[in-house]
């Protein structure tokens, strides 16, 4: 275990008892100095990434702990959980320059905008269903201001300079005339409102750039595609406004074994030529854990015969399942003995077929057994 280059507390000039809050605070005061947006420091690009890096394990309570403990925020050696598959869908670098920008644009409502993500889940975790743990960066509700962007809990009113339009109109001089052109206000950044005592934190938007972690219920039966919503948990409003979703996409990955149509399982099932012949049951492994199940294959089966077992295919999330089909799959049979090709060659002549011609003699009695034939 090697670790890391630096302290990431000294990199927030935070002591190693600091709080979630002071945390952000030091983080958000940082990102103001360094961000390449609005520093003239020639390294500041590089400074912000390992801001960022710090805030990213000190802000997550599991890698903070596992930093605190082992000096490796994924763990001892470096080996981590997991869990978290997805990580990190919101560029927090994005996520500062729209702060500083003022957010602009999509401002005139003030609601947040949705965010997705994408959790990669295998077959046998979307039949029982599971959980998974996400971290993602977003503009989250300021916590000193509780959201309202005044640092007095003042209410916010109309602003002069565009009088609660949100834009503001400008005339240029050109030497085809005078020309106008609309633009959102940049006093109230387009949202028509504006507080006379900003909160310092969030600079009066009631909203800054966070690190979160979120654990997702992934539902029983999930399908390759399906969505969740999961209100508000994406970007927060401008000023307590209502804040957006966070749209989960599910991946299902496909399995080795089985291939899923709907809540049905199909797989393959290898018997060989006699077994096909005969008919056999055969022993199914099936998609839950320590399941087996009995599959019946009737006599004289042929090759990509479908056989069906009733509620053994996935579970449904509302209760009961779908089923299972085999496909059945004939392999020869290898390593018959000579006696038993020959009993085989007379049963396959009593039926009008065709036999090897070293043992079309015997299987008609005209010649000795291979018991009596001499050994090569």
């Amino acid at each position: 275990m090697s670790a890391p280059a630096r302290d990431y507390y000294e990199t927030l000039g935070l002591e190693r008892d600091a709080s979630a809050a002071d945390v952000k605070r030091a983080f958000l005061r940082k990102a103001r100095q360094l961000h390449p947006d609005v520093s003239d420091d020639p390294d500041a690009e590089a400074k912000f990434k390992e801001v960022n890096e710090a805030y990213s394990v000190l802000s997550d309570p599991r890698r903070r702990q596992n930093y605190d403990r082992f000096g490796d925020a994924d763990g001892m050696g470096g080996f981590g959980s997991m869990d978290d598959l997805f990580s990190g869908f919101g560029s927090m670098s994005d996520l500062f320059s729209d702060f500083f920008g003022g957010g602009a644009r999509q401002r005139r409502s003030g609601r947040g905008r949705d965010m997705a993500a994408r959790i990669a889940v295998t077959l046998a975790e979307a039949a029982t269903g599971t959980e998974r743990t996400i971290a993602y960066d977003r503009l989250g509700v300021c916590d000193d201001c509780g959201g309202t962007g005044s640092a007095d809990g003042e209410t916010p009113h109309t602003c002069p300079a565009c009088g609660g339009s949100g834009m503001r109109t400008i005339v240029q001089q050109t030497i085809l005339g005078r020309m106008q052109t609309s633009a959102p206000c940049d006093v109230c950044h387009g949202t028509g409102t504006v507080v006379e005592h900003p909160c310092e934190t969030c600079e009066g938007q009631g909203r800054v750039p966070t690190h979160e972690v979120v654990t997702v219920d992934v539902p029983v039966g999930v399908r390759d595609g399906e969505t969740l919503r999961m209100a508000g948990l994406g970007e927060a409003g401008w000023r307590g406004e209502v804040a957006g979703d966070l749209v989960v996409e599910f991946a299902v990955a496909e399995d080795p074994r089985f291939v899923r149509r709907g809540d049905d399982l199909a797989a393959r099932i290898d018997v060989d030529a006699l077994e096909a012949i005969l008919g056999c049951t055969v022993e199914v492994e099936g998609i839950l854990e320590g399941e087996s199940f009995l599959a019946d294959v009737e006599a004289g089966s042929l090759e990509g015969a479908r056989l069906r077992v009733e509620g053994r295919g996935m579970p449904r999330r509302g209760g009961g399942r779908g089923d299972f089909y085999g496909i059945v799959e004939v392999h020869p049979v290898a390593d018959l003995t000579s006696e038993e090709r020959e009993t085989l060659s007379r049963v396959s002549r009593s039926h009008g077929g065709r036999i090897a011609p070293e043992l079309e003699a015997v299987a008609e009695g005209r010649a000795p057994s291979a018991k009596h034939w001499p050994r090569p």
